[in-house]
């Protein structure tokens, strides 16, 4: 388990669209490269890779937001927790999950708070690593005025 660096990023770009968005066009190694600097240089926010065999089997996008409740205390979000399917079952999200708790932890966080599918299976998974479904979640999505990376 470490933070992803740069040269992760063309296994993450497969961890993400082979096996979390399966049939999303993966995005352009250019515009990925510009997003990945933006997510590197923001105060707070780890990206985590578990390895298994020199690959990356999984990861998850951690950032700790500042808040003004809990005595200050931040919370930690956690986003685009994904594991190889060839690494299901073998205990690697869990690992990202308890990896992800302690950098919590260590930023003064009161809680781990995430969005999980809508599947039985993960709710069950989330549930055996500690989480509780204690509130009803919400998406709005938005319309893309300009897509990432295009020109202006």
């Amino acid at each position: 388990m470490r933070p992803a660096v740069e040269a992760d990023l063309p296994a993450l770009l497969v961890l993400l669209y082979d096996e979390f968005y399966p049939g999303e066009e993966a995005l352009p190694r250019e515009p990925a490269t510009a997003i990945w600097a933006e997510i590197s240089a923001q105060q707070g926010r780890t990206v985590l890779v578990a390895e298994a065999d020199g690959a990356v089997a999984g990861t998850a996008d951690c950032i700790v937001l500042p808040n003004l409740t809990r005595g200050g205390r931040s919370i930690m979000f956690v986003e685009n927790v994904v594991v190889a399917a060839s690494h299901q079952r073998l205990g690697v999200g869990r690992l990202l999950l308890d990896a992800a708790a302690d950098l919590g932890r260590s930023a003064g966080c009161y809680k781990l708070q995430l969005l999980a599918a809508d599947d039985d299976y993960v709710h069950t998974f989330y549930e055996s690593c500690g989480f509780e479904s204690r509130a009803q979640g919400f998406r709005r999505y938005l319309e893309t005025v300009r897509p990432r990376g295009s020109a202006s």
